[in-house]
């Protein structure tokens, strides 16, 4: 296993026995995962099936929506650089969970945890249900129950299999399906710029709210076209040299979703006429129908959606894994979620798995759609909270002027930095909307019996964990 000539530091507190050992949640060197493995693991994640519907959905509001996503990237690349520094500090597997338990201690360790886990099992749900939708335009299923949960199972379990098979074959199914959804993208991206006409553009503000309303209710709806940033900071135990390329990875995989998004938006807006768009159910359909003429550009889009979205199941089904392990590796979890095989939490991701798929039987069999509704709502705002707490913890660390944590001579940029990646988590949150903010704390504060449970054991084992006490007792020492 390479490693960093200057590891970071693990606090402990040595009048404590007590104090267990730091617990380093890096596999072994073998299936780890290379520059563009982990910059394709960040953009296979980021860009899933929204991208095909997003031009439809942002329509109505003008094109003041391209300015809105501009602001968004540069939200979302300074949220990347801070991931980047992080991981730079303390490169485990786990992410956000570790960068907020490090700064506050264990129980914001768990709470980025906890809902983190939430948000990536749902999400893969809604990702099969919507998978299924797309097979239909190949395969009619002729609207058999049994036909869809059969298709939306296999669409779970077999990037399930290639995540037990171990990291190395993970790899190889994000780098190749990142290259075939991007493929269709960028042509239909490009191409649609020599078929552009300003004509079909419609006009600046569509809602005629003034350009900052239009803008701002355009963010509402993209804000989570950039979730998945986190990705290679989440997997930093499976990157080969993480100090440095989880930072690239995240910022490439976030700059590469955004262009994408852009210029794909762009070549549709200036390919399908307005009033046509805003009605549309399949835009990057009318754009290749438009384009070059006949009916089978939903054929095409159908094929490039189903290769996205096995793409980001692919991914995230290694990510719902990726934050319990760390958490039990310090006693946070259940142990079970701790064990790994050939790079792979392996309880993590079957757990995960068998979720996301009851709750998608549920939504198929048992006409349970309002509640299938409601959790993918909720995951609008649990996504948020690891995010919150990782910048919170890197603003920590530069207030505290910790010296073995933050740079001194970039401390000015470090601050700008985290400042603009704290009010764009800010703002997804607040995109989110009222009612995902109430049922996600709900969801969010469920978990503290976990903990609750979990912390009493340990406590009665004659261990504790408490990260911000011991990291205060590092401080306090080198201050010494």
């Amino acid at each position: 296993m390479q490693t960093s000539p200057a590891e970071p530091r693990q606090a402990t507190r040595p009048s404590d026995p007590r104090t267990p050992a730091p617990v380093d949640a890096r596999p072994s060197k073998n299936g780890r995962f290379g520059l563009p493995t982990a910059t394709a693991l960040v953009m296979g994640n980021i860009i899933g099936g929204g991208i095909f519907m997003i031009p439809a959905a942002v329509a109505p509001y003008g094109t003041v929506s391209l300015l809105a996503f501009v602001v968004l990237t540069v939200g979302a690349i300074a949220l990347a650089l801070v991931f980047g520094q992080l991981a730079r500090r303390n490169p485990r597997t786990g992410g956000p969970y570790v960068y907020a338990r490090e700064a506050f201690g264990d129980f914001a360790g768990f709470l980025s945890a906890w809902s983190y886990w939430i948000t990536t099992w749902v999400s893969n749900a809604a990702l099969a249900v919507a998978a299924v939708g797309y097979l239909d335009v190949l395969l009619p299923l002729g609207h058999s129950t049994a036909l869809s949960i059969t298709a939306a199972l296999a669409f779970q379990w077999l990037p399930a299999l290639a995540n037990l098979a171990g990291t190395k074959y993970v790899g190889a199914v994000q780098l190749v399906s990142t290259v075939l959804k991007f493929i269709p993208l960028a042509l239909v991206a490009v191409g649609g710029l020599f078929f552009f006409d300003p004509k079909n553009l419609g006009p600046f503000d569509g809602n005629g709210q003034g350009w900052m309303g239009g803008m701002t209710a355009a963010a509402a709806i993209l804000l989570f076209s950039y979730l998945g940033v986190e990705s290679a900071a989440m997997s930093a135990g499976q990157v080969r040299d993480p100090e440095r390329n989880v930072g690239r990875a995240s910022v490439l995989g976030t700059a590469g979703a955004a262009v994408v998004y852009l210029l794909g938006t762009v070549a549709v807006f200036g390919t399908v006429a307005h009033e046509q768009l805003i009605h549309s159910a399949a835009p990057f359909s009318d754009a290749v129908n438009a384009m070059f003429g006949g009916s089978w550009g939903g054929t095409v889009i159908a094929v490039a959606a189903l290769v996205s979205m096995t793409g980001a199941l692919n991914g995230w089904t290694l990510l719902a894994a990726q934050a319990p392990y760390a958490a039990a590796k310090d006693g946070l979890f259940p142990a079970a979620f701790g064990k790994e095989k050939r790079g792979v939490p392996t309880f993590g991701v079957i757990v995960s798995v068998a979720l996301a798929s009851v709750l998608t039987v549920l939504n198929f069999a048992s006409g349970a759609k309002g509640a299938f509704d409601m959790l993918v709502l909720v995951t609008t705002f649990t996504a948020t909270v690891p995010y919150l707490l990782s910048t919170a913890a890197q603003l920590y660390w530069l207030v505290r002027g910790a010296t073995d944590k933050v740079s001194t001579p970039h401390l000015v940029r470090d601050a700008v930095l985290g400042l603009g990646a704290f009010a764009f988590s800010i703002w997804l949150l607040a995109g989110a909307g009222y009612a995902a903010v109430y049922q996600g704390v709900l969801f969010l504060f469920a978990g503290i019996l976990v903990y609750v449970w979990l912390a009493g054991r340990r406590r009665g084992d004659g261990s504790t964990g408490d990260a911000a006490d011991a990291c205060d007792t590092t401080d306090t020492a080198v201050a010494s």
